[in-house]
């Protein structure tokens, strides 16, 4: 398994993830302007507009099509949208996540020229799917593991994560924003949210040189 960017040479891939999934969102709910009754009909009555505007929206580099896909042969196995905060306003303005525009970034970023402006150095992990067939295999762990390098390699300086936190087991599909456990595992620490929906947060650095 590889861990590799949505890009033209892996998007039938990630299409077919979807597919298998029964995900009619295509990842762009986080996108979308309409209200939760609009966004509902979408789904039963034109889920390929979510396609095909994610597709188009990867076609023109723009940055709100960006993720990491898993990769086993040719067949994506799971996947993650990760994205410059500013291209998901409607995820920070939810109610438990308001503040976080309000949070200061990493030491790391004080006091250091050329470093990109508060809003562009900080990257939101948005959304986490895995083939249903290979769930609670790792495979959510190494696409959040990649993140950091991602991007850092990409001018970002933090990776930011909403998950679910709870002492009773979830279904999987309530659990698409991860858990709490899976980012504490992959290095992220707390900063910020409300109960049940903390935000954590890791530094962006490229992987150790051998």
């Amino acid at each position: 398994m590889r861990i590799a960017p949505l890009d033209a040479s892996t998007e039938g891939a990630w299409a077919a993830l979807f597919e298998r999934c029964g995900c009619l969102c295509y990842c762009r709910y986080w996108h979308f302007g309409g209200t939760k009754n609009e966004w509902l009909a979408r789904g039963v009555d034109a889920p390929l507009q979510n396609r095909d505007e994610h597709l188009a929206a990867l076609s023109r580099g723009a940055p709100e099509a960006t993720g990491l896909l898993a990769i086993d042969g040719s067949d994506a196995v799971g996947w993650m949208k990760l994205v410059p905060r500013t291209c998901v306003a409607k995820l920070v303005r939810q109610g438990p996540y308001r503040a976080a525009a309000a949070l200061p970034l990493n030491e790391a970023l004080k006091d250091k020229p050329g470093e990109p402006g508060k809003d562009e150095a900080i990257w939101s992990i948005g959304c986490l799917l895995v083939d249903p067939g290979r769930r609670r295999s790792g495979i959510a762990r190494s696409l959040v593991l990649a993140a950091p390098a991602f991007v850092a390699a990409h001018g970002g300086a933090v990776v930011e994560a909403y998950p679910r936190r709870t002492s009773e087991d979830i279904h999987d599909a309530q659990a698409f924003m991860g858990t709490v456990a899976l980012f504490a595992s992959c290095g992220f620490d707390e900063h910020g949210g409300d109960g049940p929906y903390p935000i954590m947060r890791r530094r962006a650095e490229p992987p150790l040189r051998s």
